[in-house]
């Protein structure tokens, strides 16, 4: 097989590679979900008490949801939620909707509207540098001194922090204290399957409309815990692929929205070189399709991405001096360079190869381009939900 398709912003890029030895990694996936009623019916038998056990009537509610990042169904969710809480009387003008943003870039009243439906007006962009308190909330809503620890050199640096492994994991451990400590009280998560599961990234919050609904194999609802364990077994279910041998080049698809920008691209590549199995010898490369109309992203994490990675000499030595500790925004630069030291990264396809270059990594046309005749070749069409075992 030399012929296959990958993601490319919304639609996909045909590769051929007649003069390689091509696999392709398909996690098994499942039976997308009407992302609704199962919401629905999450809501109802709950994992702990029903959201209208948790609030009165006088109440003031946040629900915290993803950003632009998340191919979530938020406007599903929020809805869901809302028509819970309007059981318990508590209504939407007691309601604000704050999105998660990290240190990413604010979202604009077209995107908010796109994502949110008729519910819009609910909502507000979270300042990173108000305090704020899981992941959703104790990051996406969280203060800078959170993001700081969750996303440092020791945090980042401990090998119990893993793709896929939810127990014995010191940053979902961190999340969750820090959760607990916010009033973090109900969860509706979504999990989603490949790209392609036959007819998730979770949402704090509550139509089938959003863009966010496809693919979704899973919904859950009740205590933050619960829910992420009864997910995390679903979603590991659904993509886990076993992966023998050793390859020269992995093609890890991306698609929108993460190829927006080099900042969220680069987990593409980061899942594939410091998951759980690694395939790729010695010396291999991964190579990344990725459209970057936004170059390498926006936001003050996203700039602070692009300047540590963009005034390094070598990912090695870059590496070596972030362990002594870096700006929150700046861990993916960290991720990327430990990635680096083993691996070479090309990114394809994209409207900003500079941007590329200027961040230690290398810029081809297309696909072919970047993978050497010859090559034993793993295509991983999915790379952001394909879990290489």
């Amino acid at each position: 097989m030399g012929g296959f398709q990958v993601p490319l912003g919304e639609g996909a890029v045909d590769v051929a590679l007649p003069d390689c030895d091509v696999t392709v990694a398909e996690p098994p996936g499942g039976e997308a979900v009407d992302v609704r009623a199962a919401a629905e019916a999450a809501v109802a038998d709950p994992v702990g008490p029903a959201v209208t056990d948790l609030v009165s009537p006088d109440d003031t509610v946040a629900i915290v949801v993803t950003d632009l990042t998340r191919a979530t169904p938020d406007d599903v969710l929020v809805d869901v939620l809302l028509s819970e809480l309007q059981r318990a009387g508590v209504y939407r003008e007691q309601v604000t909707v704050v999105v998660g943003l990290g240190l990413h870039r604010p979202m604009t009243d077209e995107e908010l509207e796109a994502m949110l439906g008729e519910h819009a007006d609910l909502a507000v962009n979270h300042d990173p540098e108000d305090s704020g308190g899981g992941k959703t909330v104790a990051i996406g809503a969280g203060g800078d001194p959170l993001i700081r620890y969750t996303h440092g050199p020791e945090m980042l640096g401990n090998d119990g922090v893993r793709l896929g492994r939810v127990e014995s994991n010191p940053f979902r451990e961190a999340v969750d204290e820090a959760g607990d400590r916010c009033g973090l009280e109900f969860c509706l998560n979504v999990t989603r399957g490949p790209t392609g599961t036959r007819t998730g990234e979770a949402s704090d919050a509550g139509s089938d409309e959003g863009g966010g609904s496809a693919g979704v194999l899973d919904v859950a609802a009740g205590d933050p815990r619960g829910v992420v364990r009864r997910l995390a077994d679903s979603a590991r279910d659904a993509l886990s692929v076993e992966v023998a041998g050793e390859f020269d080049a992995v093609v890890a698809g991306v698609g929108a929205p993460k190829d927006a920008n080099l900042y969220q691209a680069t987990r593409a590549a980061t899942y594939v070189v410091l998951g759980a199995n690694n395939p790729l010898r010695d010396g291999g490369r991964v190579v990344v399709p990725a459209r970057l109309a936004e170059g390498a992203g926006e936001g003050s994490g996203e700039r602070r991405f692009y300047e540590r990675l963009s005034g390094a000499d070598d990912a090695a030595s870059l590496y070596e001096t972030m362990r002594n500790g870096y700006e929150p925004g700046a861990q993916r630069a960290f991720v990327v360079a430990r990635a680096l030291r083993d691996h070479d990264v090309y990114v394809t396809n994209s409207e900003a190869p500079e941007v590329v270059e200027e961040c230690l990594m290398t810029a081809r046309e297309t696909v072919a381009d970047a993978v050497e005749p010859g090559s034993d070749v793993l295509v991983v069409p999915d790379a952001l939900d394909t879990l290489l075992v």
